[in-house]
């Protein structure tokens, strides 16, 4: 067992170029929280994680604000290391089962919200989980297969040597911008849908300019193609954050889309409806992503029962301890799975990569993929890179829209386990 001498934790604040929309909301800047767990036996990890409270909990964000929600999330960080202190696990897995109960019900008293979503209890605990697996991997080897338990190790037989780099077109990306992006490669372009145009939550509003917003892009993309794809034609993911309140104005957007002639190029579409409303999908035309309303393999089972055909693993949001159960789940009943970002930092974002780099390429493309939108959105990207314990390593920026993936990422988990100098001068 790891017994825990003392735990630390800080919180570096990022900002954005621009703000940054989705849910119909907007960030002006990203915590990136900061974790060290130190052993009995002096071994110590560092763990690192990204707060995202619209993502998490967008009532969280409306109530009280951006800076007091991450202050209220920051706080159940803390909770989690106060509750470690002087106490062990055995692996991380065991540390998250521990761990979650407690901070979640600490999180609802909190933020006033009994119904508090679950993701942001997890949200606050990516840091730790890290931080746990770095301490676990002390003695136990820098191959991240190595570290993962047998039963696990199933859903997690690739091993990619390129993974497409999925970039996002938030609302307010113009023309300019989605041309730059497919003449540097990006062939994926993942769409940020459901926006609230006039701030007054007309659903109506909100389908008319999605339906624009895809005709936009799919008038620019048409112009290119790809040989990632089956089709050889640019790939569409579709993100609605929960924002569609009924299948009845979901099929009026596809039907708007098969007229365009985008329907065919959907490879994805996520999270269209709210976590509460439980629809039956297997009639809808396009592959159905499930990614908030998923936070353990109970919703999962509950999402691919009701003709959901793919699951998105977020190790950067929900933790890796999680993914990984659910990527298990997933490779059992055969739904392919695929790893999305939260604008994660460039160590975070490695973190990721090693769960993406073992997972199946999505029907209809040729390459793995991850999500990674850091580079779009953080005003200091290339110092931030630096803070990166392998900064430089040719895993680490896409080129023509590819992660190339080498030898050296797998002999060391694309160095996400080991200690950043930069991150624990912060604890000096």
């Amino acid at each position: 067992m790891i017994r825990i001498a003392e735990t630390k934790h800080a919180v570096v604040n990022e900002p954005l170029l621009s703000p940054f929309g989705f849910k119909g909301a907007y960030l002006t800047e990203l915590w990136q929280s900061v974790t060290r767990l130190e052993s009995e036996d002096g071994a110590f990890g560092i763990g690192v994680g990204v707060q995202s409270v619209l993502w998490s909990d967008p009532r969280v964000f409306v109530r009280y604000g951006e800076t007091a929600g991450n202050e209220l999330m920051a706080g159940l960080t803390r909770c989690a290391l106060a509750r470690m202190r002087q106490s062990g696990f055995e692996t991380p897995f065991d540390l998250l089962d521990a761990l979650l109960p407690e901070v979640y019900a600490y999180g609802q008293s909190s933020t006033g919200l009994a119904d508090l979503r679950s993701t942001f209890a997890l949200n606050a605990l990516v840091t730790v989980d890290h931080a746990a697996w770095g301490l676990y991997s002390r003695g136990r080897g820098s191959r991240f297969e190595e570290l993962v338990p047998e039963a696990y190790r199933t859903a997690l037989a690739e091993k990619q040597t390129r993974l497409a780099s999925i970039p996002l077109i938030p609302y307010g990306m113009d023309e300019a911008g989605i041309v730059r992006m497919l003449d540097d490669g990006y062939f994926l372009l993942k769409i940020k849908i459901g926006a609230d145009p006039d701030q007054d939550g007309d659903p109506e509003k909100m389908l008319a300019w999605d339906c624009r917003r895809l005709e936009q892009v799919h008038a620019i993309a048409s112009r290119y193609g790809t040989e990632h794809t089956d089709s050889g034609h640019i790939a569409y993911y579709l993100d609605a954050n929960g924002r569609y309140d009924t299948k009845e104005r979901l099929v009026r957007l596809l039907e708007h889309a098969d007229r365009i002639g985008a329907l065919e190029r959907i490879v994805l579409f996520e999270e269209p409806f709210p976590e509460d409303v439980k629809i039956d999908v297997h009639d809808i035309p396009v592959r159905l992503a499930a990614d908030e309303s998923v936070h353990d393999e109970r919703d999962a089972r509950e999402r691919i029962d009701l003709g959901y055909g793919a699951l998105a693993l977020k190790p950067v949001a929900k933790t890796m301890s999680m993914s990984l159960k659910v990527a298990k789940l997933a490779g059992e009943l055969g739904v392919p799975c695929f790893c999305a970002d939260l604008t994660a930092n460039p160590l975070l974002a490695d973190w990721n990569k090693n769960l993406a780099a073992r997972l199946a390429p999505l029907p209809g493309l040729k390459v793995g993929i991850i999500e990674t939108n850091g580079h779009q959105n953080y005003r200091n990207w290339e110092q931030m890179k630096q803070w990166h314990p392998r900064a430089g390593a040719e895993w680490i920026e896409a080129e023509n829209g590819l992660y190339r993936l080498g030898d050296s990422f797998y002999e060391t988990a694309g160095g996400a386990l080991e200690i950043s100098r930069s991150y624990e001068s912060l604890f000096r």
